[in-house]
Order: C-alpha cells, then sequence, then structure tokens
C-alpha cells in the first residue's frame, strides 16, 4: 500500500482551501503581518495560495497551469525587501491556521507543513532584498514526508 501524500493526509483541496482562509485571516489580523496583507491583493488570493500549496504537497498541478507555478510566486515577492520578522511570524500564523482549519493532529503532518513553511520563508526572503530577479522556469516545489523531493 502506497502512502498518502502530504496531500491526501491534511484532507485534498478542501483543506488546502481551509488553510489558506484561516493563514489569510490570521495574517491580515497580525499587527505585523496585515499591512503586506491589505493592499494589492489578487481577488483570487486565497483559492491561488491553497492551489500552490496543493500542488507542493502532492495534489493536482492547478497552480501551476493557471498560474505560472513556482517562478511567479516567488516574482510577486521579488524585492519587497521584507524584514526577517515577517518570516518569523508567517510560519506561526500557518502552524496555527492548521488548527483553525482543522487539519488532522497527526504529528508527523504536522512536523511535515512547519518545516516546509519554514524553507518556503527562506526561499521567499532570498528574493527579498531590492533589485532581486527571479530566473523564469523554474521547478515547482514537491514536498514529501521526508522534505524536498528534488
Amino acid at each position: 500500500m502506497e502512502e498518502p501524500t502530504i496531500f491526501e493526509a491534511a484532507g485534498g483541496s478542501a483543506a488546502m482551501l481551509r488553510l489558506a482562509q484561516a493563514h489569510h485571516s490570521r495574517c491580515l489580523a497580525d499587527p505585523i503581518l496585515s499591512h503586506p496583507f491589505s493592499h494589492a491583493i489578487h481577488p483570487e488570493h486565497v483559492e491561488r495560495l491553497a492551489a500552490y500549496w496543493g500542488e507542493v504537497f502532492g495534489g493536482p498541478p492547478t497552480f501551476s497551469a493557471t498560474c505560472g507555478g513556482h517562478s511567479a510566486m516567488l516574482g510577486l515577492h521579488a524585492g519587497c525587501e521584507m524584514q526577517a520578522e515577517l518570516g518569523e511570524r508567517f510560519v506561526q500564523c500557518f502552524v496555527n491556521a492548521a488548527d483553525d482549519a482543522g487539519l488532522p493532529s497527526d504529528l508527523a503532518l504536522r512536523e511535515c507543513l512547519r518545516a516546509y513553511m519554514a524553507w518556503a520563508v527562506a526561499q521567499v526572503m532570498e528574493v527579498s532584498p531590492k533589485g532581486s530577479a527571479v530566473p523564469g522556469g523554474l521547478a515547482m516545489p514537491r514536498w514529501t514526508w521526508d522534505g524536498p523531493r528534488s
């Protein structure tokens, strides 16, 4: 029997949407994170975020097919000059949003989610300095129970 993907273990597309909604709400309520989340957000931001995370965790390639993949996501954050504190708060909001979204409390699942988000935030922080550019065609990250799959 094959091990379920993180996407499947979390509850599939519906769970990713609940997670994205809960995370977005937490970011808007955070006194530091609310500023970048309060303006110039795409009207389908939450749905796109859910599709991105779903694809990363082993779900369908919806984000790549409709939104441009990993390069496009990093490009949205390039040159935004984010401070390190934003990243730490973002990860904590994500961890807490998993509870809000009713994701399974399985320790292995929760550790994978946290590890992914810490890794993802580090990637975004790398392109955050002013003048940063993101190369096109970057492979979509795939996160497994053992971490990033190459």
